[in-house]
């Protein structure tokens, strides 16, 4: 099992690049971000790698980041998507982006993503929802400031209010505001204030979405 490569970066395709490490090149696939990070030829790139095999191929995919990897290896545990199902997704949206949509279950969200209907959508935020709380609560948070930052060592998270977080976003998605974008300012605002009431989480999340 090959689990990373470091090597000269030999040719950028659409979707794959050819990785030459110590003479051998290896073809391996990734997604729009991942490329859009190579070097120009020649350069010296590194890629943490998935192995799949079927009777027909072996198949290596790269990623830049951890996240994304970890995130391909999540998505395709869901039934109907494949490994290129879970390439595109990755190439359309970044790991914060879609943890957010899950945990949010914002499906429309996931919908931007070719092949990824309704249906699809729906399952992909069901099976992955207690998935996305793991992967927050391992560092991919969606509630501080900056997307997929960890909280701060030796800070205690404060506790959801889920019925007041369901209100507030219901409050704001019906006065038009993007499901994911208003889900990460209310979960920030409550965890900084987790006594804050209702009315109080409402006005501030307006206000920082309107800014």
């Amino acid at each position: 099992m090959i689990g990373k490569l470091t090597g000269r970066v030999d040719e950028i395709a659409e979707d794959h690049l050819i990785l030459d490490v110590n003479g051998v090149g290896y073809l391996v696939f990734a997604s729009a971000k991942t490329l859009a990070a190579c070097p120009e030829r020649g350069g010296l790139m590194s890629v943490l790698t998935e192995t799949h095999v079927r009777e027909d191929h072996i198949h290596l995919y790269g990623f830049a980041t951890a996240a994304e990897r970890v995130w391909f290896k999540t998505l395709t545990t869901v039934q109907g998507v494949g490994v290129k199902m879970a390439m595109a997704i990755l190439s359309a949206m970044s790991p914060d982006a879609i943890l957010t949509a899950i945990a949010a279950q914002d499906k429309k969200a996931l919908t931007v993503v070719s092949g990824v209907g309704p249906k699809l959508a729906e399952r992909i935020v069901l099976e992955l929802k207690s998935k996305a709380v793991q992967l927050g609560a391992a560092g991919f948070s969606i509630a501080s400031s900056h997307a997929g930052e960890a909280p701060a060592k030796g800070k205690k998270a404060a506790a959801v209010a889920p019925t007041l977080i369901e209100d507030a976003l219901s409050a704001l998605v019906h006065l038009g505001y993007n499901r994911s974008e208003a889900f990460t300012v209310v979960m920030r605002l409550q965890q900084e204030a987790p006594d804050a009431k209702l009315d109080q989480i409402i006005r501030d999340s307006l206000r920082e979405l309107a800014a």
